[in-house]
């Protein structure tokens, strides 16, 4: 759950990491007692724990069909990611996909892991997916006709502007924002906007960019062959070559082309905050806001920090806890969208060839969340008050409490 430093360091993450503990642990023993539906929801906690918890919360029939759209695009992500598979093999597959969920006894074995795991029994995800109501199934059957071809598409072709960069994203993210807008709108706990489309996209393309920040060591480390999404276009400026941007002596044109990249992320809050304040649904908003609370969080954490390219950079787990416990309202979006925004400011370098771009682009996002007028009364999620000595005392003796506790059960 944590370590004992951590927790003597943040001491209120405490409470919320035991609560979200004490869901995934009532969620685990939730799941279906059919086979299919057991493999479907063993499976989504063995990929996502945080993302299966805020499954959860939805109604039962929408929270089926989500848990089946994300399968299956994690299954087709798997094949797409997958670079041991020769691209001949590859393309027919990632352009059939759509049809081979209506196949119960397809399957395809590549990946690793709990991947690989998922694509041997992928019947039971297919056997999962007939049954669901036929709304449900044409959104999912399109989406994941229109992403397998965007996928396969750039499988031959370079990520080199920022057009192409969105084009991307679109396809393996921002269609996962459009397919779960049109899973809501089939639900019949929706109204869609007139610009629902846009901001739908920009929903997916906001997490996904954050992620390809987040990843680039791992990708670009793939073995046997690295995955490279950064556009070159943007790190054709400070590297030769991509790989360059992982080596000590790059570190500070690394440090700037990462910038670069956070301030273009930056672009589609304002579309992602439009999108959550319409929503009406409230397990639809929950299930919408904490993964985007936690990009912007991710984002603030990477920005002019050297070791995304040494290592994993991520936020602690119980700050993750605690976004999840905290995230009920569009009050708690606009002041958490605030606070990482202003711990990202803090960080920007004036020199930095970016700065002022950067900067303006977190002034608009200080400004919708400012003349909301929702920003005074709120927790903040980075300056907690109240961990003076009294705090970390009474904290630490509820943690050792929970370990004489725990100690004692086993």
């Amino acid at each position: 759950m944590g370590s004992l430093g951590t927790f003597l360091r943040y001491p209120d993450d405490i409470y919320p990491l035991l609560k979200m503990k004490r869901a995934m642990e009532k969620a685990e023993k939730q799941i279906p007692p059919e086979p299919h539906w057991a493999f479907c929801y063993s499976m989504l906690h063995k990929v996502s724990r945080s993302f299966s918890l805020v499954i959860q919360q939805l109604g039962t029939q929408l929270r089926n069909a989500v848990c089946v759209f994300y399968l299956v695009l994690r299954a087709l992500d798997t094949v797409e990611d997958d670079t041991s598979i020769p691209t001949d093999e590859k393309l027919p597959i990632l352009i059939a996909f759509h049809r081979h969920i209506y196949d119960i006894d397809w399957h395809y074995s590549c990946g690793t892991k709990e991947y690989k795991v998922l694509m041997d029994q992928f019947h039971y995800v297919s056997a999962a997916f007939v049954e669901l109501e036929k709304g449900y199934q044409e959104a999912i059957e399109e989406i994941t006709k229109r992403m397998g071809a965007g996928m396969a598409k750039f499988i031959c072709q370079e990520v080199e502007t920022v057009d192409d960069y969105d084009e991307y994203c679109h396809y393996v993210a921002g269609l996962v924002g459009l397919g779960l807008s049109k899973l809501f709108l089939a639900s019949g706990s929706e109204v869609l906007t007139p610009d629902w489309e846009h901001i739908s996209n920009s929903m997916g393309l906001f997490l996904q960019k954050t992620n390809i920040i987040r990843d680039y060591l791992e990708d670009i480390n793939e073995i046997p062959k690295s995955r490279m999404f950064w556009p070159r276009k943007i790190w054709g400026k400070y590297a030769a070559k991509l790989e360059d941007l992982k080596y000590e002596k790059n570190s500070n044109s690394s440090v700037q082309c990462l910038n670069e990249m956070v301030s273009n992320a930056l672009t589609h809050i304002e579309d992602c905050l439009k999108f959550m304040a319409s929503l009406r649904d409230p397990s639809i908003f929950r299930f919408c806001a904490i993964p985007q609370i936690m990009a912007i969080g991710t984002l603030a954490l990477c920005y002019n920090n050297v070791q995304v390219f040494r290592g994993v950079v991520k936020l602690r787990r119980g700050l993750t806890a605690k976004v999840i416990d905290r995230t009920k309202t569009m009050a708690d979006v606009y002041g958490a969208f605030y606070d990482f925004s202003c711990m990202l400011k803090t960080k920007v370098d004036k020199n930095d060839p970016n700065a002022s771009t950067t900067l303006n682009r977190l002034e608009a996002v200080h400004k919708i969340c400012r003349d909301t007028g929702v920003l005074h009364n709120r927790k903040s999620y980075i300056n907690d008050k109240g961990q003076s000595a009294n705090v970390y005392i009474v904290m630490l003796v509820i943690l050792l409490a929970i370990v004489f506790a725990y100690l004692r059960a086993n």
